[in-house]
């Protein structure tokens, strides 16, 4: 996972931007020798102009991401930008190519309180929380442990200003 490699609102564009590999999720093959190879199933596998290396794109600052061991489900931890944090969820039926947003969206508003942004095309996280209660989100990982079967399939993450440890469960979107 990259960030956009900005600050401030993204000011090169990289979040939107899929000749960049900043501001994404890559998928790549890495082999026990020579360069790595970009999977035939990615989304821009064989694009003109677009990066081969992208699964997906329009993340800010994606601190943290993993896979549910059971579900083979993405979740990322996207630390936001002025106002809001988010946790974004891939479904492992994706074939990726997923718009997360940045900076079209922080979180599920409108970047900057706007009302008037284009959502077509975009994925909103499933979850996001404001300022007010946090100001950076780090992705953690669903439990599949044995010592406590009641939390099962919980993602937990965290905020690194706030101190805080949440928890949700996803379900089928």
């Amino acid at each position: 996972s990259l960030g956009d490699g900005g600050c401030c609102g993204d000011p090169d564009g990289h979040g939107q931007d899929r000749t960049e590999l900043l501001g994404s999720i890559l998928r790549i093959d890495v082999p026990t020798t020579g360069p790595y190879q970009i999977p035939p199933s990615n989304p821009w596998a064989t694009h003109p102009t677009f990066r081969h290396e992208l699964w997906n794109y329009g993340l800010r600052n994606p601190w943290r991401f993993s896979f549910d061991r059971s579900t083979g489900d993405l979740y990322i931890g996207d630390v936001g930008d002025g106002s809001r944090e988010e946790v974004d969820v891939i479904s492992h039926t994706s074939g990726g190519g997923e718009n997360l947003g940045w900076r079209v969206t922080e979180g599920l508003e409108c970047y900057g309180g706007g009302t008037n942004c284009n959502l077509t095309g975009i994925t909103m996280p499933v979850l996001d929380y404001g300022h007010d209660e946090g100001c950076a989100v780090m992705g953690g990982n669903v439990y599949r442990g044995k010592a406590i079967p009641a939390l099962r399939g919980t993602y937990f993450y965290a905020d690194f200003c706030a101190g805080f440890v949440r928890s949700f469960i996803w379900r089928g979107g």
